[in-house]
């Protein structure tokens, strides 16, 4: 990799930064009916992200706002090594962004007590005034995108940070960073995404801790000096 540009990581955070995904286990445990069906159609991609995650909270009254929340909160956990990570790209001058599938009532409490710029947050919104949850989307596909309804459009923000400037990292999990993945230098998986790197011979490394990219950033960073 060229070692003039600039590295910039884009992280998901639903299964990513958070060990479990947040979306399915908040429709989980609440349990309406026919959420199963629809997380099924996400996954095999026979529906968008963004026609899907809306579809999923149609299903949940709005008045249920303060159960929802709170569940959403207590019962995520943080991938061990995630503030080391932090800290790394700080030493290293590593710019790094949050870019989640994920909503804002559970990712901007949860990333509170990292320091994390708002700016460098990009994530779904939320509104309760209605009889349903509904999601906004306030970072939407740009022309370029190939899907087309991605909600949060991870493969628009990538495409901010030009290659020629950029060496492009991305890392994640599952549907939501297929489209990304395809646009980044390299790639650290997980779960879904690991397997459609494998589908699509796309430049991959597996990790199950943020402790496991920091050894091979560093590792990678040695090596080219």
């Amino acid at each position: 990799m060229s070692t003039d540009r600039k590295k910039v990581i884009f992280c998901d955070f639903d299964g990513t930064i958070t060990v479990n995904d947040n979306i399915v286990a908040v429709i989980k445990h609440f349990n309406p009916e026919g959420w199963e069906a629809i997380v099924d159609d996400i996954i095999q991609q026979r529906i968008t992200i963004q026609q899907g995650v809306g579809a999923l909270f149609r299903l949940l009254p709005a008045s249920m706002k303060k159960e929802v929340v709170d569940y959403a909160i207590g019962n995520a956990t943080i991938r061990a090594g995630f503030a080391d990570l932090l800290a790394y790209c700080k030493r290293q001058d590593i710019e790094f962004y949050v870019t989640s599938g994920g909503i804002d009532f559970f990712v901007y409490p949860l990333l509170a007590q990292f320091g994390i710029p708002e700016d460098h947050i990009y994530c779904n919104g939320s509104d309760f005034s209605g009889e349903r949850i509904e999601i906004t989307w306030p970072h939407s596909c740009d022309d370029e995108c190939a899907s087309g309804g991605c909600g949060m459009c991870k493969p628009a923000v990538i495409r901010r940070f030009p290659q020629e400037h950029f060496e492009r990292i991305l890392i994640g999990d599952s549907v939501t960073d297929f489209e990304g993945a395809k646009l980044a230098e390299l790639v650290f998986s997980r779960s879904h995404l690991t397997e459609k790197c494998r589908e699509l011979g796309l430049p991959h490394v597996e990790f199950e801790t943020f402790h496991d990219i920091i050894a091979h950033l560093e590792q990678e960073r040695t090596t080219v000096r």
